[in-house]
């Protein structure tokens, strides 16, 4: 990733810019695919380019995308995903922050359902990708503190493994990578 200092949403202006549920798709293609233009989005995701372009640049505002200047020409504007370790507020005391920020992590997770969905459903046609995958659920007994230090490092081996779209290694596909870590609920 290009920025190691975790990014927290902690600004309500900047977590409701996120949680537009059009802007999640868009932040989602550019991460996964690379650069696209307005119209590019907006032909992927049946929207309006109008709409599509209003929303990429609300994205750029608050951080989450750059124009990629070495593509781009003339009025044909070319977005990318600008590589960040982004986290919401953990138990946010004003209320209309953790409205948002809860909303934002619910669209994260079912995006994260509807990709495993689709994996699980057609297994086979990844080949050797489907042999390479992982699916792991496990548990363990950890103080607040361990907690904090078991999510940074994972974190931290995220972000190291990360490579933009454009020059990831030849054969290489994005992956989907999701990760959960709270307290068990009672039985």
């Amino acid at each position: 990733m290009t920025d190691d200092r975790p990014r927290l949403l902690s600004d309500l202006d900047t977590l409701k810019a996120l949680a537009h549920p059009l802007r999640q798709r868009l932040l989602t293609h550019l991460q996964r695919y690379g650069a696209a233009t307005s119209a590019d989005l907006a032909t992927v995701f049946a929207a309006d380019r109008g709409a599509t372009s209003y929303h990429l640049r609300q994205l750029a505002r608050f951080g989450f995308i750059e124009e990629d200047t070495s593509r781009s020409a003339g009025r044909r504007r070319y977005w990318r995903y600008r590589p960040q370790d982004i986290r919401l507020p953990r138990g946010p005391a004003d209320p209309s922050l953790a409205a948002v920020a809860d909303e934002v992590g619910r669209q994260w997770m079912e995006q994260a359902q509807r990709d495993l969905t689709a994996y699980l459903a057609d297994r086979p046609a990844y080949g050797e990708f489907a042999v390479a995958a992982q699916h792991s659920f496990g548990g363990m007994m950890l103080t607040p503190e361990e907690l904090t230090g078991f999510a940074e490092e994972y974190i931290a081996l995220l972000s190291r493994w990360y490579r933009d779209p454009e020059q990831a290694t030849p054969g290489s596909r994005h992956i989907s990578v999701v990760f959960h870590a709270f307290p068990t609920p009672p039985a």
